[in-house]
């Protein structure tokens, strides 16, 4: 049985998928969260939010996810960061999962990724989960009526927490696999709750797909100048570096928080919705996403709630750090109608650095932006893990290394004549510690972070004088109105310079040391950009 909108000629069983219970199509997100509290799922929070647990799994499982190998991705794929499947497995575990659908509700988004008409990629998503289907409508982007009416997925996601794969007869690692066929144009989740593997997953075709179109995907939040997207900035950064944070400036127009591309036209977000970690999450200090959490159907993923009234608790990390909440663009204020921006003017890397080293703000050659890009360098800190007593490097090439299905230097050959084609000015932002590492000096003021932000924004900083790092080679400015001057020559803010030097030289040699498996690959400029 079949309920909702649908295109009567492109049901589930032209897609060989037969036998199940009630499909629900393209439900609204009243019906969607009705379904989903009827079933058990979850519960109505505050201001007509769903309440949810994802299980076992409060986070993406980078080391289950696969690539079927074919002639098509035997050259393209990235091999030694992509798990391969072989097509005899992917065949079995298909054939599998459609044999455990049977008898089985199952709800149907026929949805899109991306805003710019001609990069989007028509995509549908298959959920056994009500809630999931909610999630992922507020995620992508939503087709008008008369799209729907016609609507033929380019890709099809099958997500079915309820299966559990063999790893011996589906050629998978646990019975956790999300694998996709480029081939079959065929994403296929199963044995996890978490519902981001939907999401990150179209990230992931997309990512493959768009640079063979001369278009740079990008892990990354974005935002432009109020009343002019031809003033446009894209923000990269790892987890913990202020990427959602400083790209949310109620002086900017928000065109994402996380995956955008790059095209002869423009930015533009591959999503319709926002999916922000709320952990410790404040009015005063988030007004806009804090709002949020008490809008109709936004999605309350892993949080601790009171089970009478409903009151969330930011604090308490009992069930994960990773709480999150989902909801569609629309619900932030100052954000963007068409999710499209102009040829970004700056392009800002996040680094949170836990050594104290980095300056608070750099200025990056195209050489030295994508040398920068290609590390995707944070930091841990001590006590955050088992075994870390001192800060330990992160690097992550090209900020989202599990979402990146072919070799980095794509994305970052792609970036680097993107820049030279546009002029985009690029810097280095460190949101981490100065006057001493972590446990000896301080964390970035935020006050001081926007300042310098706002300035390389706006234009004015590089009219002020810029002083060469002896020990990276980039320039970065040595005064700023309403920053200290003293905050913006790290060596300065140590007690003891020499201890500085000795601090700088082990992480230029922790950067080498990476950056030598990405050596075959690049121009010499690239190789030298990090050098003093």
């Amino acid at each position: 049985m079949d309920h909702g909108r649908v295109n009567p000629s492109m049901k589930l069983s032209d897609q060989g998928i037969t036998g199940l219970g009630t499909v629900y199509y393209n439900l609204s997100e009243a019906e969607i969260q009705a379904q989903s509290i009827a079933r058990g799922e979850g519960v109505e929070g505050q201001g007509g939010t769903i309440l949810v647990t994802t299980g076992t799994f409060t986070g993406r499982s980078p080391k289950d996810k696969h690539v079927v190998l074919t002639d098509t991705t035997r050259e393209t794929i990235w091999w030694e960061n992509t798990r391969a499947m072989s097509e005899a497995g992917f065949d079995t575990l298909h054939a599998d999962m459609l044999e455990h659908m049977k008898g089985r509700d199952y709800f149907v988004q026929d949805l899109i990724g991306g805003a710019d008409p001609a990069q989007a990629l028509d995509v549908r998503v298959i959920t056994e989960l009500a809630w999931h289907s909610l999630f992922i409508r507020h995620m992508l982007r939503r087709p008008d009526d008369a799209k729907i009416d016609s609507f033929v997925p380019e890709w099809t996601i099958l997500n079915c927490p309820s299966f559990t794969a063999d790893p011996a007869r589906h050629d998978c690692r646990t019975g956790t696999v999300i694998t996709m066929n480029f081939d079959r144009k065929l994403i296929l989740i199963a044995g996890t709750e978490y519902a981001g593997e939907n999401k990150k997953s179209v990230f992931s075709v997309l990512n493959y797909l768009l640079p063979e179109r001369d278009v740079m995907p990008m892990h990354c939040s974005a935002n432009h100048a109020t009343g002019n997207p031809v003033d446009t900035a894209v923000f990269f950064g790892l987890s913990g570096t202020g990427k959602t944070t400083l790209s949310a400036d109620p002086a900017r127009t928000l065109i994402g928080d996380d995956e955008h591309g790059w095209s002869d036209r423009g930015v533009f977000n591959f999503e319709g919705g926002c999916y922000a970690k709320t952990i410790n999450l404040s009015k005063e200090a988030e007004p806009d996403i804090y709002a949020t959490c008490f809008m109709p159907h936004t999605v309350i993923e892993n949080m601790v709630y009171d089970p009478d009234t409903k009151e969330l608790d930011f604090e308490d990390d009992s069930l994960t750090a990773n709480m999150r909440c989902a909801y569609p663009l629309d619900y932030i204020g100052n954000a963007s109608d068409t999710a499209l921006g102009g040829h970004p003017k700056n392009i800002i890397m996040l680094t949170c650095d836990a050594f104290g080293v980095l300056p608070p703000i750099a200025r990056l050659t195209p050489a030295q932006a994508m040398y920068h890009f290609l590390s995707g360098f944070t930091s841990k800190v001590a006590g955050t893990e088992r075994g870390v007593t001192e800060p330990q490097p992160t690097f992550s090439t090209c900020f989202g290394a599990p979402f990146m299905p072919r070799r980095p230097e794509v994305y970052g050959d792609l970036l680097r004549r993107k820049i030279a084609s546009h002029g985009a000015t690029c810097w280095l932002v460190n949101t981490g510690w100065t006057g001493g590492p972590y446990g000896t000096g301080h964390r970035m003021p935020i006050k001081a972070t926007r300042a310098l932000l706002s300035a390389a924004l706006d234009g004015s900083l590089v009219e002020n004088p810029f002083k060469k790092d002896p020990h990276f080679g980039f320039d970065f400015p040595v005064t700023c109105e309403g920053v200290d001057d003293a905050l913006l020559d790290p060596r300065g803010t140590w007690d003891d310079p020499e201890a500085y030097d000795a601090a700088a030289r082990k992480l230029v040699q922790m950067f080498a040391d990476n950056f030598g498996q990405y050596a075959p690959y690049i121009d010499d400029d690239v190789k030298a950009a990090a050098i003093g």
